[in-house]
């Protein structure tokens, strides 16, 4: 039988209560690869309009990621630059953001948060908008590497003639990144 917490209040919780749920939390942590990898695959079926599935665009985004000599975190975070699609239309790159950000190094994530922005270069003009908007990062030291990202690996990625590379080539990938120890995101910096 499975065991559940004393208390109907957080406030009224013991330190075996949180205990208990601390180990539930890791046991279930366990899994997060597998849930990523089949919400990556529900974007196959997603976002209409585009000549690829946002699965495709993922696949081929990452692929050239690899191609072009990016390390395993970059690889990752072009694969899953798009994953909040589904569950956060307009606001979906801080959704893939956060839930690599306990993984990964913060430039990546940094750049997958900015992602959205730093892409309407390559459309805002064409819908009453401003196409320059992410120059209000230029002096941000993770600038260039976010508008590398976009032109070479996101922007480009529509392609359904482009020979990408299978999801069993990147799940191991994703398998290394989720079962990282995550950061402590509870932990204040240092003053």
């Amino acid at each position: 039988m499975q065991q559940i917490v004393s208390f109907r209040q957080m406030k009224d919780g013991t330190r075996a209560d949180y205990e208990l749920l601390d180990e539930y939390e890791k046991n279930y942590a366990l899994g997060l690869a597998d849930r990523v990898l089949e919400a990556l695959k529900k974007l196959g079926s997603s976002l209409q309009g585009y000549p690829v599935s946002r699965l495709t665009h993922s696949l081929q985004s990452a692929t050239r990621a690899r191609r072009d000599g990016a390390d395993d975190e970059l690889i990752v975070a072009a694969l899953l630059h798009d994953i909040g699609d589904e569950l956060a239309p307009y606001n979906h790159a801080e959704l893939a953001a956060a839930i690599l950000r306990p993984y990964v190094r913060a430039e990546v994530t940094w750049i997958v948060e900015q992602h959205s922005l730093f892409q309407s270069y390559y459309y805002a003009h064409h819908r009453g908008g401003d196409r320059l908007a992410r120059n209000r990062f230029k002096d941000h030291p993770w600038f260039h590497a976010c508008a590398h990202f976009c032109a070479a690996w996101d922007q480009s990625s529509f392609d359904p003639d482009f020979q990408n590379d299978g999801l069993e080539t990147f799940e191991p990938l994703v398998r290394q990144i989720f079962s990282r120890p995550p950061a402590d995101l509870f932990q204040l910096p240092p003053a």
